[in-house]
């Protein structure tokens, strides 16, 4: 079997109801991009404090660290897909609410903060059950080329989101942007809503009489005991805690290390997103029959050198093409990262266990304050270097602790999966 197959890159999209999840995705993505660039330019707009900048953006991503474990248990214990519809229709009403009062001249800096934690909360209840969906529709044949696909949608918006933004920003207003913003929202729930759903299974039935406090150990139980899900975990927000702060200290080394302006930071931003859409589009392309803990390890350690790279070089070929590996190497391992927790998570737990994998959407705040401290009295290339040799570390310490873990491989099949590297849950 060859290790490309051009063919097979899109082969997900050919499942309809898949497709309709996918331009969903597409949709909403963009749309959290633009409620990102929008959002900001808003309450700076209105307040001119830095402070106040910084506090809208936390208040947008507090809650995906506190409400992520409980929409995995809600995700579990409902209708995925209602969840789903119910998070879009509401992010679609907080954006008319708020594009309203900005173009009623009514808008004031609290309501920027109040929208920005519903709809936080909001995406907090929408990303697990979006996540398990796509295991729900593709099953396990084609789950890694489905979550390329997904993360492919996700790069793209990010790239084309924040420049739609700034264009309605600036010929209409940023009310323009988020009229926008819920058109988007309203399209994804058309789509969702066309969706069919397979029948759920006796286990998921009877995870929904299970009380919910109940529900929520018994993810953070099988979370802790299976040794697989346990080592995909620290994976999942070692290196990406750690690592994704480099995007905070982009501006550093633009001007300071390699003496360029906004131009160069915007051409290294823009490489790192080429890395990263031809990375899932070549992860897409891959029609293995297994997947297997070695390589979801080799891909993290290439992101933890490809980083230690940028961080130790003035040259600007050599940070373009480290930048443009850290874009590659972030989707690649991740992906797999995700494919296998999918595989390895019995369908009526995959909620809980997607919920604690995008917990690293709201660790990596926390990473960006560490690094910014260490850039403070550092210098940005001296806190890069430091932050990517913990990644290195991490990832090592996980191969040596774990060695069970390398030889791991699960056969992508729609039944329980089977892990040829022995008994794994103690």
């Amino acid at each position: 079997m060859p290790l490309f197959t051009i063919s097979y890159t899109f082969a997900s999209l050919r499942l309809r109801d898949y497709r309709l999840l996918w331009l969903g995705q597409v949709s909403t993505s963009m749309g959290q991009w633009m409620d990102q660039v929008t959002r900001g330019w808003l309450i700076y707009q209105m307040t001119g404090s830095a402070l106040q900048l910084g506090l809208a953006t936390a208040l947008r991503g507090l809650p995906l660290l506190f409400f992520g474990v409980l929409a995995g248990a809600v995700a579990d214990r409902s209708n995925r897909k209602a969840q789903l519809i119910v998070a879009q229709v509401t992010n679609a009403l907080l954006n008319i609410i708020l594009a309203t009062l900005v173009l009623l001249q009514r808008v004031q800096p609290w309501h920027v903060y109040v929208t920005g934690f519903l709809a936080g909360t909001v995406q907090a209840f929408q990303q697990p059950s979006r996540q398990t969906l796509i295991s729900d529709i593709v099953g396990a044949r084609h789950l890694m080329n489905a979550l390329a696909l997904n993360a492919m949608a996700l790069n793209v918006s990010r790239a084309l989101g924040p420049a739609l933004a700034g264009l309605l920003i600036a010929f209409i207003g940023a009310h323009g942007s988020y009229y926008t913003q819920a058109a988007m929202f309203v399209l994804a729930t058309v789509w969702t809503w066309q969706m069919t759903m397979p029948t759920r299974s006796q286990e998921s039935v009877a995870a929904r009489r299970e009380p919910f406090w109940q529900s929520i150990m018994a993810g953070f139980s099988f979370v802790l005991h299976d040794r697989d899900i346990r080592t995909l975990m620290v994976l999942a927000h070692g290196p990406l805690t750690l690592g994704m702060p480099y995007m905070s200290l982009l501006p550093i080394f633009a001007r300071d290390v390699l003496h360029g302006g906004a131009r160069l930071q915007g051409f290294l931003l823009t490489l790192i997103g080429v890395g990263s859409v031809l990375g899932s589009l070549a992860v897409a392309s891959i029609p293995r029959r297994y997947g297997y803990g070695h390589t979801v390890v080799i891909g993290a350690l290439a992101f933890g050198l490809g980083l230690l790279g940028f961080a130790s070089t003035d040259n600007i070929f050599v940070s373009a093409l480290c930048a443009f590996w850290v874009g590659v190497s972030t989707v690649v391992y991740q992906t797999q990262n995700q494919t296998l927790l999918q595989l390895l998570a019995p369908r009526h737990m995959r909620g809980r266990v997607m919920s604690f994998f995008l917990l690293n959407r709201g660790l990596v705040p926390l990473g960006t304050l560490v690094a910014g401290l260490l850039a403070e009295h550092l210098g940005g290339p001296l806190a890069l270097q430091i932050m990517s040799l913990a990644v290195v570390g991490v990832v090592v310490a996980v191969g040596v602790l774990t060695p069970r873990f390398l030889a791991l491989r699960v056969e992508f099949q729609d039944r329980v999966p089977v892990r040829d590297s022995g008994p794994q849950v103690h």
